[in-house]
């Protein structure tokens, strides 16, 4: 089974246990994202193809690692004017490992997984203290008006 996937503006076919370098993802490495931008999925002659989006369908992927990739250096110049520019560019990407395609007859995983851990969370800090109470915040200072010019005057 494989599914066509979009992420960063592209798009990528993944099947389980792929490994694909993403644009970057606001996430941990370990942690388990699920990518719901599913345009088709392919099952031998079974293919589903989505308007836009198939419905209920997702890719569960664990992100290995945050990196980056090669360095692209920019070089400009204009000839017989001794203007040379240089300028160097590393893209922010993300090492995904593709655990589960889900179909519509599937839930995902991770969403269940998501709230016990957020109830464990929750406990330890109901013990903390209550934290003391912030000062008020300072005002922000009011950009004087400069002083209206007086006219000079014709002798």
């Amino acid at each position: 089974m494989y599914a066509v996937v979009k992420t960063g503006g592209k798009q990528y076919r993944v099947s389980k246990d792929d490994t694909i370098l993403v644009e970057k993802l606001d996430a941990q490495e370990g942690e388990v994202i699920t990518l719901s931008d599913v345009i088709m999925l392919g099952d031998g002659a079974n293919i589903t193809i989505g308007k836009p989006k198939v419905a209920n369908a997702a890719v569960e992927a664990k992100v290995v690692s945050q990196t980056r990739g090669p360095k692209i250096i920019i070089f400009r110049r204009k000839r017989r004017k001794n203007h040379r520019r240089t300028q160097g560019h590393r893209q922010d990407l993300t090492l995904l490992k593709v655990t589960d395609i889900l179909t519509s007859a599937k839930a995902p995983a991770a969403k269940k997984a998501a709230p016990a851990k957020a109830a464990a969370d929750e406990k330890p800090a109901a013990k903390k203290a209550p934290a003391a109470k912030k000062a008020p915040a300072a005002k922000k200072a009011v950009p004087k008006k400069a002083a209206p010019k007086t006219a000079a005057k014709k002798a």
